[in-house]
């Protein structure tokens, strides 16, 4: 018994605007992230002030990448799939 692929493949010609979004967003997250090792490295004790509710530097922008990779997570996936519905219309 011969299976087919269920779903047609072609080529995905939004996949260069796609990648240049994504390094876009990596470069973005990257810089933010080293700005946080940097203040970590550089001025440790910057990362005991207590910023917001009694919690310091460290915990909120520790917490604060977390939640910043997921909505850049759904960013990510909103202009892509709008990308891949006006540039792969048949």
């Amino acid at each position: 018994m011969l299976h087919e692929p269920s779903v047609v493949i072609g080529t995905d010609n939004a996949a260069p605007k796609k990648a240049k979004l994504g390094v876009i967003l990596f470069f973005v997250y990257t810089f933010i992230y080293a700005s946080f090792v940097f203040i970590g490295l550089s001025n440790p004790e910057w990362m005991g002030i207590e910023i917001l509710g009694g919690q310091n530097l460290a915990i909120i922008y520790g917490f604060g990448l977390i939640v910043l990779a997921i909505v850049m997570g759904f960013v990510y996936n909103f202009f892509c799939s709008r990308m891949e519905d006006k540039m792969n219309k048949n």
